[in-house]
């Protein structure tokens, strides 16, 4: 199959507009010259406008992974206890670092339900240096309360630390007005970059509990970050291309609007909920309560009964189109279209076409075109 006729159709990494892969092209520069650092500067304006917020932002030459563990590392030390929130593989992940440097709390729902804010409330009256949230679980396709979040921390003056990797840049977060102390971005989600880089916005309140820690990472050191982007720098070597190819996806993002881009990743996602309610095909995320919402980036879909989701993503990878299947236990037990980025309705159309083929093939359905048609009447409104 040639790669440049493949759809990415998977939430993360998503497809690249051709004037990034241009912009990625160009040649090296001295990384501590000042047209680096015009470049570091561009990129954290428009950052500090996705983000909302007024606090300081660096960039990480690394994942989101990269960005989660300076979260944590450069906060929480081994007395300190951490109140993680995991209802999917990525809140797991916070999990599973704040293990490494500090003492876990965690409410672990099932994968896709909603957290019960009074339980989250019990969790912080028992102590907590922080608590951590995944914002947009993707793997179970379900948006979780930041807001409602941020005033439970702010009660009990825990750290927020949340997960923003999949929803900034493409839905609505308001970093400053939340009380998000830290939030973390990749490169690759909703900003439509390639992959290599992470952003994170650091609050004057997480900086003063990097002070009262002994030893912080090395590499993830974010007071060291501070310092250097204080100066319109990195502290360590970044990757120039990548911040080239960042820096053209931004100027992308901004001269769309993001009341526009929030409006068309919704609308999008909205359509392919449309469709799969037309074809008969359940939403797995189980919504308990007013504050959680289905993801606005990727739909998460039950397999349908005698089929399995891995059947359905490979049908699709051959019809040139990649979706994503279900990560750990849900492998096999969903499949999920991504609807971040760059995406347009044509693209999404043209998946719901093909989905509804496959379905059709494998006996989920009898006729073609209600999933197209209910797709299509939500993306009308794009236009």
């Amino acid at each position: 199959m040639d790669l440049e006729d493949t759809l990415l159709m998977m939430p993360g990494p998503v497809p690249v507009a051709p004037r990034v892969l241009r912009a990625m092209s160009k040649p090296m520069i001295n990384h501590r010259g000042a047209e680096f650092s015009a470049m570091f500067d561009d990129c954290r304006e428009i950052l500090a406008d996705i983000f909302q917020t007024k606090n300081d932002i660096m960039i990480l030459s690394g994942s989101g992974t990269a960005a989660m563990e300076a979260a944590v590392g450069c906060t929480v030390g081994k007395d300190d206890v951490v109140v993680a929130l995991e209802n999917g593989k990525f809140g797991e992940r916070f999990k599973d670092i704040a293990a490494r440097y500090g003492k876990v709390n965690a409410l672990e729902n099932e994968w896709g339900h909603s957290f019960n804010l009074e339980e989250v409330e019990k969790k912080l009256e028992e102590g907590a240096k922080a608590i951590t949230l995944i914002h947009n679980e993707t793997s179970a396709g379900i948006q979780n309360p930041a807001e409602e979040i941020g005033k439970l921390a702010k009660k009990y003056d825990a750290l927020f630390i949340m997960d923003g990797v999949t929803t900034l840049g493409g839905d609505t977060v308001k970093v400053d007005e939340w009380g998000v102390d830290i939030a973390v971005v990749g490169s690759q989600k909703c900003i439509a970059a390639p992959p290599g880089l992470s952003m994170i916005s650091v609050s004057e309140k997480a900086f003063e509990a990097m002070n009262e820690k002994d030893a912080l990472p090395y590499y993830l050191d974010l007071k060291a970050h501070k310092k250097s982007a204080d100066k319109s720098q990195t502290p360590y070597t970044p990757g120039v291309p990548l911040f080239f190819g960042l820096q053209e996806a931004l100027h992308i993002v901004k001269e769309e609007g993001m009341a526009a881009r929030i409006k068309r990743h919704a609308t999008g996602a909205k359509a392919i909920r449309a469709a799969a309610d037309a074809m008969g095909i359940e939403m797995f995320p189980q919504l308990n309560d007013e504050y959680s919402h289905y993801s606005n980036t990727v739909t998460a879909m039950k397999a349908p009964e005698g089929v399995s989701g891995n059947d359905i993503k490979k049908d699709m990878i051959a019809r040139g189109i990649i979706i994503a299947g279900g990560q750990s236990h849900l492998s096999g037990k969903i499949f999920r279209i991504g609807s971040m980025g760059n995406v347009q309705p044509k693209d999404i159309m043209l998946t719901i076409q093909e989905l509804e083929v496959v379905l059709k093939k494998r006996g989920v359905v009898s006729e073609l075109g209600a999933g197209v048609d209910a797709a299509s009447e939500v993306l009308d409104t794009l236009l």
